[in-house]
């Protein structure tokens, strides 16, 4: 899909002018979905046997059940404004967190997380990656990003785009109830709390 499309796709969503360009009226609305997100909706989002691509399914599966409905939303969202997207990692151990840490300072690679094992929300089971696809193409630096943000932001998801230190364009979380005036270095001291003490997440 060309940019120009993924843009006009956009506007549509948004209700703005469709010229595909992303002019100050288009980013003025998306700046309106980050900035001023809905709250979390309380229905269900697809039908029961709504599933997404194998791939996607397979990142979505081991999520946590309260996750999994917003995972298959932002897929179909995405997809039905045609935008190819996957989600490609969803919950990771601790030791897979540590060995994802360790890359690019104590084995070779680059740096992909800033995050130890017990210290990523991937760790619980309420994150998840994205990838935009052209084809069979991995798109890392695609405008459909900011697009697919605002679709999260206004399914109730918190990501990783909006974050003041480690952007992450590519990350979205489900924010539990209990933690939504918490800092994130707080939720995640709570969330080994509760794994440790065996409670509920959400």
């Amino acid at each position: 899909m060309k940019t120009e499309d993924m843009i006009r796709a956009v506007q549509r969503k948004l209700g703005v002018v469709v010229d595909g360009r992303a002019g100050p009226q288009t980013w003025g609305a998306i700046h309106r979905y980050v900035v001023q997100p809905a709250a979390r909706p309380r229905v269900a989002f697809t039908a029961p046997g709504d599933r997404a691509s194998d791939r996607s399914e397979r990142a979505i599966a081991p999520l946590l059940p309260e996750v999994r409905p917003y995972a298959r939303a932002l897929y179909f969202k995405a997809r039905s404004l045609g935008i190819t997207l996957e989600i490609i990692s969803g919950l990771r151990s601790f030791e897979e967190q540590d060995r994802l840490y360790a890359q690019g300072r104590s084995t070779p690679g680059t740096k992909v997380t800033g995050a130890r094992g017990g210290h990523s929300t991937h760790n619980f089971g309420i994150a998840f990656d994205i990838g935009i696809f052209s084809g069979n193409r991995y798109l890392p630096d695609s405008p459909a990003y900011q697009a697919v943000g605002a679709l999260g932001i206004d399914l109730g998801l918190e990501w990783g785009g909006n974050w003041k230190t480690l952007v992450d364009r590519s990350h979205f979380q489900l924010r539990p109830q209990w933690a939504l005036d918490l800092t994130e270095r707080r939720m995640l001291t709570e969330l080994r709390r509760r794994v440790r003490m065996d409670e509920p997440v959400f």
